[in-house]
């Protein structure tokens, strides 16, 4: 069970079937057993209700950040006033209005997946699934984005289902993180992530982090 508002990863070795659960809540996958609920009502396939970040960034190349943002805006005919106000609220949020016009080609990995976020949150979603949104971008870039996108969780506290192979990052973003095992695909251990929640990179350097991490690593030895 996943309650709304909460942050929470899933960790687990290459092909337990993490993506695949992620898929599956999205409804891009139709699940062999079993059913999925959110807000208890039952997956038949995607939705308004549930936003997707995926590791590439997805952007439309065609498209400006801001006709990016409001992609699905269009699709949902909200009025062009409406969809105006919010397109320029998500790219002050991400700190992007100044790149409004500007096109993908000519950003940085960092800022597309800003936009891809942005983008995602723009529907205002109940829950934001993110499968490694952060997993092709260098190191400094992607400690940066990691602080970025923990403040903003921290200002909308919208329900976040994330995959990462990278426990430190869990670790860090999170309020709890499910292990999964392979061989059945399944969950073996829920670990909650007692840190303070005005988190740095500071944070990582601390006994209670490197204690959090070890745990987790532990877990996925099992």
């Amino acid at each position: 069970d996943l309650e709304a508002n909460e942050f929470v990863c899933i960790v687990g070795p290459s092909g337990c079937g993490k993506s695949t659960l992620l898929n599956i809540i999205a409804g891009l996958v139709p699940p062999s057993k079993g059913h999925v609920k959110v807000d208890g009502e039952v997956v038949l396939g995607p939705g308004r209700d549930r936003g997707m970040v995926f590791q590439n960034y997805t952007l439309f190349p065609w498209l400006t950040i801001a006709d990016n943002i409001g992609f699905g805006l269009r699709l949902q005919r909200l009025p062009k006033g409406e969809s105006q106000e919010r397109i320029a609220y998500y790219l002050d949020v991400i700190g992007l209005s100044r790149f409004a016009n500007a096109y993908p080609k000519q950003l940085s990995g960092g800022m597309k997946q800003r936009v891809a976020i942005a983008r995602a949150l723009a529907n205002e979603p109940e829950v934001l699934l993110m499968d490694e949104p952060f997993g092709a971008l260098d190191a400094q870039t992607k400690e940066e984005l990691q602080e970025f996108f923990l403040g903003l969780w921290q200002k909308t506290h919208i329900t976040v289902l994330m995959i990462t192979h990278d426990v430190e990052e869990a670790v860090f973003l999170s309020e709890g993180i499910y292990v999964m095992g392979a061989h059945p695909g399944c969950i073996r251990d829920k670990i909650m992530i007692d840190l303070p929640a005005v988190r740095t990179l500071d944070t990582k350097l601390t006994l209670e982090f490197v204690e959090l991490k070890r745990q987790v690593i532990q877990a996925l030895r099992i």
